[in-house]
């Protein structure tokens, strides 16, 4: 099974993730880190400079698969909502 890396970048600073998770692809890989993003802003809160986190998600070459913004977390949220208005 391919490694993916789960980085997070804020603005121009990187957060490496050094170990990484062997997952079966990147549509896993994108599910993996929409929970963990969603699991950061519950613990700690939805903070200005969270949201213009983007976590950056690399192959084992170091190739980026996949961007997943913090503030995309907040918006399905929403959409994950039972009450439809």
């Amino acid at each position: 099974m391919p490694r993916y890396f789960f980085n997070t970048r804020f603005g121009n600073e990187l957060l490496l993730d050094p170990e990484g998770e062997e997952l079966r692809d990147p549509d896993h890989a994108w599910n993996v880190a929409r929970t963990t993003v969603r699991e950061i802003l519950a613990s700690e809160g939805e903070q200005a400079n969270l949201l213009g986190a983007i976590m950056e998600v690399t192959d084992a070459d170091g190739e980026i698969v996949l961007e997943f913004p913090f503030a995309e977390a907040i918006v399905e949220r929403a959409e994950d909502s039972e009450t439809k208005h």
